[in-house]
């Protein structure tokens, strides 16, 4: 029997008006519709107007790991299976990878609906380079494992874009601001594609301090990336003892080289301990 396919279909971020004209025809035509959230996926189907012909089942985080088998198995006597998440392309922080890693692995196709994402417009709209970027995801909740995170991401070049929940924003934008510097650019992308969509623009400090407010909604951070390093840890070392010599406090001194350098603060603080 031939295999069947897997399609990773995108879902509106926000305005069901975004959603691409095929992903329609794709529910209304799968054998199997694959849903984050199947309630949510009704309210998506009564607003395009789709009436599914195959079985809906439930694949999320909770249950990817038992349900995968089966609808490999579906897959492999020919299915057509639909795979959507509550917003945006499966298997982009959300539930899929676990299921299209097991279809390639099996040699069965897996292709797309394109459509809406929070990653791209973010980047798009965050007035930040868009030549080079990566994409982060979630930060660790822990503030350790978090700051770990930030510190193998000072150096970074690339414009990086994050997800983060309304309530740690503010803990994240704080953290960023520690780890990369204060004056670094970001943008925070809030409700993307809603009515009360916002993107607001400005120095990492400035941001933390605005967060502190609150915020509400789907969260998109963009960062811009690290200047080019002109120095290395071996030039800056000399500068950092003779300042701590004179009185300064080493963490101040390697933060602030950190600033105007684009190094680690945490590379240059373990250097200068290494090297008393």
């Amino acid at each position: 029997m031939t295999d069947g396919v897997l399609v990773l279909a995108a879902t509106p971020i926000g305005d069901s008006r975004d959603a691409a004209p095929r992903l329609a025809a794709e529910l209304a035509g799968a054998d199997v519709v694959a849903a984050e959230d199947t309630r949510r996926l009704r309210r998506l189907l009564d607003e395009l107007g789709v009436t599914p012909r195959g079985s809906v089942v439930s694949y999320h985080e909770h249950n990817e790991r038992a349900r995968t088998p089966e609808l490999l198995e579906q897959l492999r006597a020919g299915a057509r299976i639909v795979l959507v998440t509550d917003a945006g392309m499966p298997s982009v922080s959300d539930p899929g990878y676990r299921l299209s890693n097991a279809c390639v692995a099996a040699g069965i196709r897996v292709t797309c609906v394109p459509g809406p994402s929070a990653v791209l417009m973010a980047l798009a709209v965050s007035g930040l380079p868009t030549d080079r970027f990566c994409f982060e995801g979630f930060l660790p909740r822990k503030a350790g494992e978090r700051a770990r995170r930030l510190a193998a991401l000072a150096g970074e070049q690339r414009t990086m874009v994050f997800f983060e929940a309304p309530h740690r924003l503010a803990e994240m934008l704080t953290a960023m601001a520690e780890a990369f510097g204060g004056d670094r650019i970001a943008a925070v992308c809030r409700e993307l594609t809603k009515t009360y969509e916002e993107v607001r623009r400005d120095r990492l400090a400035a941001l933390a301090e605005w967060a502190l407010e609150g915020a509400r909604g789907e969260i998109t951070v963009v960062v811009s990336g690290a200047p080019a390093v002109s120095a290395s840890i071996e030039d800056v070392l000399p500068v950092i003892q003779q300042r701590v010599a004179a009185g300064e406090r080493l963490k101040t001194v390697c933060a602030e080289m950190a600033e105007h350098t684009g190094l680690s603060k945490k590379a240059l603080y373990d250097a200068a301990l290494a090297a008393r």
